[in-house]
């Protein structure tokens, strides 16, 4: 082929300056470059037509692209998505224009701005009480630990305070990075428990470990009572899977605390979660729902910059979706935020290979990988020591070099 001509792309601005240092081009060439080397396609949801008709004619003033309702065009009343194709420089010099427009458009020059530096953010550090989770190119892997007599996956195993202990002790000598401990199941069809039964679970098995540990322990709850009280007996975060639909005061709890907190979209209730759970739009809906649940949780006063977001694998999610959902979680990279991937042994893996629950390892190991390619910041496993190599040459292999280099 003439030139050798071939595919090439960047991922990041770093990148995008290391492929052009390549041509041999100057440093005031990469820094006007580097940003026209990098695309993104930006969907807006909700659209007037007066309003999508000027950002139609405004990318292609700037020589991008957007697709609009074909009845925007005749129809002044009508409303549509947009998507928006261009490159960062394009986006940028349209956020520029936009900010003097009418029909909401000045909102949104100021929105796209933080959207794309939010695309690029790839690196985050928390700090906790037990120290910072660093998440950059090692993602962290988060040990479970259910201390219930019907969890879905080990059936009881760890629902006395001993066996949960032992349990917690286990992941973190096998490299967990954080251990998150629960005491009400939230499988599919599960029932809620009282307050007291849930504190009685849990707080015996933080007090037995959250002074020993480096590592911070999470506590897996709901409840804005069970938060407060595991946060004073030694855990350092909240794992919240009801993103604070089901106690709103949880989120005062984390705020007051300092502690980083964890909101994870569900559909439903654990009770009827996964009856037919349907979406017109799998991912323009679970960051809507997570992005409102970011707005309660800063209003009630925690820190933007401790929260971390999980697309809820398997809570409201037919097989499809939650296959979708790995294989794109790097569109989540739209709210800012370090994501959780909690994928380990759940049932989709079981729909796909055929197995029961007790052989699905290769599955979750499978599904762990594709999740650090999409780019997850934690894995939230029963297994520590089978995921960490798997997760190992699955980071090494996104970075693209030797990490300990």
């Amino acid at each position: 082929m003439k030139f050798n001509a071939h595919l090439t792309i960047a991922r990041s601005e770093g990148e995008a300056r290391a492929r052009l240092a390549a041509t041999g081009c100057t440093p005031e060439g990469m820094a006007r470059m580097a940003p026209k080397l990098r695309h993104y396609a930006i969907k807006l949801e909700g659209v007037s037509s007066p309003t999508a008709n000027i950002l139609k004619q405004e990318m292609l003033s700037l020589g991008g692209e957007a697709a609009i309702l074909r009845e925007a065009l005749v129809e002044p009343k009508a409303r549509g998505n947009v998507i928006l194709m261009g490159t960062v420089r394009q986006l940028r010099d349209l956020a520029r224009k936009l900010k003097p427009q009418p029909f909401g458009l000045k909102a949104l020059g100021e929105d796209l701005p933080r959207l794309l530096e939010n695309a690029e953010r790839t690196d985050f550090v928390i700090p906790t009480r037990k120290g910072e989770l660093v998440m950059k190119e090692r993602p962290l892997l988060m040990g479970i630990v259910n201390v219930t007599p019907d969890s879905f996956y080990d059936g009881g195993r760890f629902a006395e305070t001993e066996a949960a202990v032992d349990q917690v002790f286990k992941l973190a000598a096998e490299g967990a990075d954080l251990i998150d401990v629960g005491g009400e199941s939230t499988r599919p069809g599960a029932e809620p428990i009282p307050v007291a039964e849930e504190l009685r679970r849990v707080i015996p098995v933080i007090e037995a470990t959250a002074e020993e540990l480096s590592q911070p322990i999470s506590i897996d709850t709901r409840k804005a009572e069970v938060a407060r009280e595991a946060l004073q007996a030694g855990a350092a975060m909240v794992n919240d899977v009801s993103a604070l639909g089901y106690d709103p005061d949880l989120a005062q709890v984390a705020a007051e605390a300092k502690a980083p907190l964890i909101l994870m979209h569900i559909q439903g209730t654990p009770k009827d979660m996964q009856q037919d759970p349907h979406y017109d739009d799998l991912f323009g809906e679970i960051i809507a729902f997570l992005r409102e649940r970011i707005e309660r949780a800063t209003a009630a006063g925690v820190a933007e910059e401790m929260i971390l977001v999980d697309p809820g694998i398997g809570f409201g999610k037919t097989a499809a979706h939650n296959l979708e959902l790995i294989r794109d979680l790097w569109r989540l990279r739209s709210l800012g935020r370090p994501i959780v991937l909690g994928h380990s042994n759940k049932s989709f893996i079981g729909k796909v290979l055929n197995v029961g629950k007790d052989e699905r390892a290769e599955g979750s190991a499978a599904a762990a990988v594709a999740g650090v390619l999409a780019g997850a910041h934690i894995l939230r496993v029963h297994d520590v020591k089978y995921h960490r190599r798997f997760v190992e040459m699955a980071a090494a292999i996104r970075a693209g070099c030797m990490l300990d280099e």
